[in-house]
Protein backbone atom coordinates (compact mmCIF):
# COMPACT_ATOMS: atom_id res chain seq x y z
CA UNK A 1 0.00 0.00 0.00
CA UNK A 2 1.34 3.42 -0.92
CA UNK A 3 1.76 6.15 1.71
CA UNK A 4 -1.00 8.23 0.09
CA UNK A 5 -3.39 5.27 0.23
CA UNK A 6 -2.50 4.64 3.85
CA UNK A 7 -3.14 8.27 4.75
CA UNK A 8 -6.47 8.22 2.90
CA UNK A 9 -7.45 4.99 4.68
CA UNK A 10 -6.67 6.51 8.06
CA UNK A 11 -8.49 9.74 7.20
CA UNK A 12 -11.59 7.98 5.86
CA UNK A 13 -11.84 4.92 8.11
CA UNK A 14 -10.52 5.81 11.56
CA UNK A 15 -13.32 8.30 12.38
CA UNK A 16 -15.72 5.34 12.29
CA UNK A 17 -13.82 3.20 14.81
CA UNK A 18 -16.22 3.97 17.68
CA UNK A 19 -19.29 3.16 15.54
CA UNK A 20 -17.62 -0.07 14.43
CA UNK A 21 -16.96 -1.09 18.02
CA UNK A 22 -20.50 -0.18 19.16
CA UNK A 23 -22.01 -2.30 16.40
CA UNK A 24 -19.67 -5.20 17.15
CA UNK A 25 -20.46 -4.96 20.88
CA UNK A 26 -24.17 -4.89 20.09
CA UNK A 27 -23.93 -8.00 17.92
CA UNK A 28 -21.50 -10.09 19.93
CA UNK A 29 -22.38 -8.94 23.48
CA UNK A 30 -18.77 -9.66 24.37
CA UNK A 31 -15.95 -7.15 24.73
CA UNK A 32 -13.18 -9.47 23.59
CA UNK A 33 -15.11 -10.78 20.57
CA UNK A 34 -16.05 -7.19 19.69
CA UNK A 35 -12.42 -6.14 19.67
CA UNK A 36 -11.49 -9.15 17.54
CA UNK A 37 -14.32 -8.44 15.09
CA UNK A 38 -13.35 -4.78 14.72
CA UNK A 39 -9.71 -5.70 14.21
CA UNK A 40 -10.69 -8.29 11.58
CA UNK A 41 -13.03 -5.79 9.91
CA UNK A 42 -10.35 -3.12 9.68
CA UNK A 43 -7.92 -5.62 8.20
CA UNK A 44 -10.51 -6.59 5.60
CA UNK A 45 -11.29 -2.93 4.94
CA UNK A 46 -7.60 -2.20 4.44
CA UNK A 47 -7.24 -5.16 2.09
CA UNK A 48 -10.23 -4.09 -0.05
CA UNK A 49 -9.94 -0.33 0.40
CA UNK A 50 -9.38 0.12 -3.32
CA UNK A 51 -12.93 -1.08 -3.98
CA UNK A 52 -14.46 1.77 -1.93
CA UNK A 53 -16.11 4.04 -4.49
CA UNK A 54 -16.56 7.22 -2.47
CA UNK A 55 -15.56 8.74 0.84
CA UNK A 56 -18.81 7.75 2.61
CA UNK A 57 -17.10 4.81 4.23
CA UNK A 58 -19.30 4.29 7.29
CA UNK A 59 -21.95 2.00 5.72
CA UNK A 60 -19.24 0.10 3.86
CA UNK A 61 -17.19 -0.40 7.02
CA UNK A 62 -20.19 -1.30 9.19
CA UNK A 63 -21.21 -3.95 6.66
CA UNK A 64 -17.71 -5.43 6.98
CA UNK A 65 -17.93 -5.26 10.80
CA UNK A 66 -21.29 -7.00 10.70
CA UNK A 67 -19.93 -9.84 8.57
CA UNK A 68 -16.84 -10.15 10.78
CA UNK A 69 -19.06 -10.41 13.86
CA UNK A 70 -21.22 -13.11 12.35
CA UNK A 71 -18.13 -15.02 11.20
CA UNK A 72 -16.68 -14.92 14.73
CA UNK A 73 -19.99 -15.85 16.33
CA UNK A 74 -20.39 -18.84 14.01
CA UNK A 75 -16.95 -20.06 15.04
CA UNK A 76 -17.61 -19.44 18.75
CA UNK A 77 -21.16 -20.81 19.13
CA UNK A 78 -22.16 -24.45 18.94
CA UNK A 79 -24.61 -25.31 16.18
CA UNK A 80 -28.28 -24.79 16.99
CA UNK A 81 -27.79 -22.18 19.71
CA UNK A 82 -29.41 -19.22 17.94
CA UNK A 83 -32.23 -17.10 19.35
CA UNK A 84 -35.47 -17.36 17.41
CA UNK A 85 -37.92 -14.47 17.09
CA UNK A 86 -41.37 -15.19 18.49
CA UNK A 87 -44.05 -12.97 16.91
CA UNK A 88 -46.56 -13.35 19.75
CA UNK A 89 -44.06 -12.53 22.47
CA UNK A 90 -42.82 -9.36 20.80
CA UNK A 91 -46.02 -7.87 19.41
CA UNK A 92 -48.11 -6.63 22.29
CA UNK A 93 -49.13 -3.26 23.53
CA UNK A 94 -46.02 -1.30 24.28
CA UNK A 95 -45.71 0.64 27.48
CA UNK A 96 -45.39 4.36 27.04
CA UNK A 97 -42.33 5.99 28.52
CA UNK A 98 -40.74 9.41 28.44
CA UNK A 99 -37.06 10.15 28.61
CA UNK A 100 -35.82 13.30 30.27
CA UNK A 101 -32.34 14.50 29.44
CA UNK A 102 -30.65 16.91 31.81
CA UNK A 103 -27.13 18.21 31.99
CA UNK A 104 -25.22 16.93 35.01
CA UNK A 105 -25.07 19.68 37.60
CA UNK A 106 -23.36 17.82 40.40
CA UNK A 107 -21.75 14.42 41.06
CA UNK A 108 -25.00 12.93 42.33
CA UNK A 109 -26.85 13.91 39.14
CA UNK A 110 -23.99 12.58 37.02
CA UNK A 111 -24.11 9.24 38.90
CA UNK A 112 -27.87 8.97 38.37
CA UNK A 113 -27.45 9.67 34.65
CA UNK A 114 -24.77 6.98 34.36
CA UNK A 115 -27.11 4.52 36.08
CA UNK A 116 -29.95 5.53 33.74
CA UNK A 117 -27.67 5.02 30.75
CA UNK A 118 -26.76 1.56 31.98
CA UNK A 119 -30.44 0.82 32.56
CA UNK A 120 -31.22 1.72 28.91
CA UNK A 121 -28.22 -0.27 27.63
CA UNK A 122 -29.39 -3.32 29.61
CA UNK A 123 -32.90 -3.01 28.19
CA UNK A 124 -31.50 -2.60 24.67
CA UNK A 125 -29.21 -5.61 25.13
CA UNK A 126 -32.21 -7.75 26.06
CA UNK A 127 -33.88 -7.23 22.67
CA UNK A 128 -33.64 -9.81 19.89
CA UNK A 129 -30.61 -9.19 17.69
CA UNK A 130 -32.41 -7.90 14.58
CA UNK A 131 -34.10 -5.13 16.58
CA UNK A 132 -31.10 -4.34 18.77
CA UNK A 133 -28.93 -3.96 15.67
CA UNK A 134 -31.45 -1.68 13.93
CA UNK A 135 -31.82 0.57 16.97
CA UNK A 136 -28.06 0.77 17.46
CA UNK A 137 -27.43 1.73 13.84
CA UNK A 138 -30.19 4.34 13.73
CA UNK A 139 -30.38 5.82 17.21
CA UNK A 140 -26.78 5.53 18.38
CA UNK A 141 -24.76 5.75 15.17
CA UNK A 142 -27.20 7.99 13.29
CA UNK A 143 -27.29 5.92 10.11
CA UNK A 144 -29.99 6.91 7.64
CA UNK A 145 -32.72 4.46 6.67
CA UNK A 146 -31.07 4.15 3.26
CA UNK A 147 -27.67 3.38 4.84
CA UNK A 148 -29.20 0.75 7.12
CA UNK A 149 -31.08 -0.85 4.23
CA UNK A 150 -27.90 -1.02 2.19
CA UNK A 151 -25.82 -2.26 5.11
CA UNK A 152 -28.25 -5.04 6.04
CA UNK A 153 -29.41 -5.86 2.50
CA UNK A 154 -33.10 -5.32 3.28
CA UNK A 155 -35.74 -2.97 1.83
CA UNK A 156 -36.23 0.43 3.46
CA UNK A 157 -39.75 -0.64 4.48
CA UNK A 158 -38.23 -3.47 6.50
CA UNK A 159 -35.89 -1.01 8.19
CA UNK A 160 -38.81 1.26 9.13
CA UNK A 161 -40.90 -1.66 10.35
CA UNK A 162 -38.13 -3.17 12.47
CA UNK A 163 -37.24 0.22 13.92
CA UNK A 164 -40.85 0.83 14.88
CA UNK A 165 -41.21 -2.60 16.46
CA UNK A 166 -37.81 -2.35 18.12
CA UNK A 167 -38.69 1.01 19.66
CA UNK A 168 -41.99 -0.37 20.97
CA UNK A 169 -40.23 -3.42 22.41
CA UNK A 170 -37.58 -1.21 24.03
CA UNK A 171 -40.24 1.01 25.60
CA UNK A 172 -42.04 -2.11 26.83
CA UNK A 173 -38.81 -3.46 28.39
CA UNK A 174 -38.11 -0.10 30.01
CA UNK A 175 -41.64 -0.05 31.44
CA UNK A 176 -41.40 -3.64 32.70
CA UNK A 177 -38.04 -3.13 34.28
CA UNK A 178 -39.05 0.21 35.74
CA UNK A 179 -41.96 -1.53 37.48
CA UNK A 180 -39.64 -4.30 38.71
CA UNK A 181 -41.26 -6.96 36.53
CA UNK A 182 -38.38 -7.50 34.10
CA UNK A 183 -36.77 -10.91 34.14
CA UNK A 184 -33.89 -10.06 31.79
CA UNK A 185 -34.97 -12.57 29.17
Amino acid sequence: MRDGDRERFERVMLPHLDAAYRLARCLTRDDELSQDAVQEAYLRALRYFGSLRDDDARPWLLRIVRHACYDLLRREQPAGSTEEFDEETHSGNAAQAAVVVALPVNPETAAIERADGQFIRDCLASLPEEFREMLMLREVDGCSYKEIASLLGVPIGTVMSRLSRGRRMLLHRIGERGRGQWTGT
